[in-house]
């Protein structure tokens, strides 16, 4: 029989992953890597319901289009970074489909929990077993030089903890003439909107999300905190071609919410 005097004390609850001194720029915080993948471990089974529901709808959107300006061809290898609970991924693949042409798919994330849902969304396709997806780092990708045609990360660039060593990375494993592209949100260059936008990111947004999610990590004030700190669009197109990649272009998309750039690997 255990006595009152030999209970344990019930244990603290473990500190969120991010608190109001570290996302003053979670982009600088040492530990950002261990921080991100808890984050995304413990918001994986919400994540498609939150990015859908306060996107408006407009997310998937976002992923044919940045499909479309990849250009993917019936051959090509692609390779979706970041690629979270599969959605670009599977975007590639429904263009695919549509055009009757039968590329191939790795789907890369760094947090594991999100993979099975992955898994999921392609064991319930018309065509299963076309994506592969594994568990591994945007910054030291399992695999080969010159290997993949298309590189993609979507909402994922600003995760890293350094985008320009993971970016380096994609130019390593791209084939010649093979095409980076870069989905990430951005803020509007239209004041009314901005403001309009910021007032819906940090304050209405982040409860919300929370909300659905449950989570006490910290993650939906990390979201709006970690765009409003990244690098903005030059920089992020100087980056690209810091690296290697020609022909840089952005392309935004609604009133410059979510933005893609796309490089050519010369």
């Amino acid at each position: 029989m255990i006595t009152p005097q030999e209970t344990s004390p019930p244990a603290a609850p473990a500190p969120p992953a991010w608190d109001e001194q570290l996302l003053k720029n979670p982009h600088a915080v040492a530990d950002k890597r261990r921080r991100v993948q808890e984050m995304f471990a413990a918001i994986a089974p919400s994540y498609d319901l939150n990015n859908h529901l306060h996107s408006l709808w407009r997310d998937q959107a976002w992923r044919r289009k940045a499909v479309k300006l990849a250009k993917p061809n019936a051959t090509d290898f692609i390779v979706d970074v970041a690629c979270g609970t599969g959605d670009l991924t599977e975007a590639f693949r429904s263009a695919a489909q549509e055009s009757s042409r039968k590329p191939r798919y790795l789907g890369i994330d760094f947090t594991y929990e999100m993979l099975p849902i992955a898994r999921s969304k392609d064991a319930s396709a018309d065509y299963p077993g076309a994506i592969r997806y594994v568990n591994g780092d945007a910054q030291s990708l399992p695999l080969s030089d010159q290997s993949a045609d298309i590189v993609s990360i979507a909402f994922g660039i600003r995760n890293v903890a350094d985008p320009a060593v993971a970016i380096a990375e994609f130019y390593r494993i791209l084939r010649p003439s093979g095409r980076l592209i870069i989905l990430e949100f951005s803020l509007p260059t239209n004041p009314l909107m901005r403001g309009i936008y910021n007032f819906y990111f940090r304050q209405i947004l982040p409860r919300t999300a929370t909300l659905i999610s449950g989570d006490k990590t910290g993650a939906y004030k990390y979201l709006p905190q970690s765009v409003n700190t990244f690098i903005g669009r030059k920089e992020m197109m100087q980056m690209m071609s810091a690296a290697g990649f020609a022909d840089v272009q952005q392309f935004p998309m609604t009133f410059g919410v979510c933005i893609c750039y796309r490089g050519i690997k010369t």
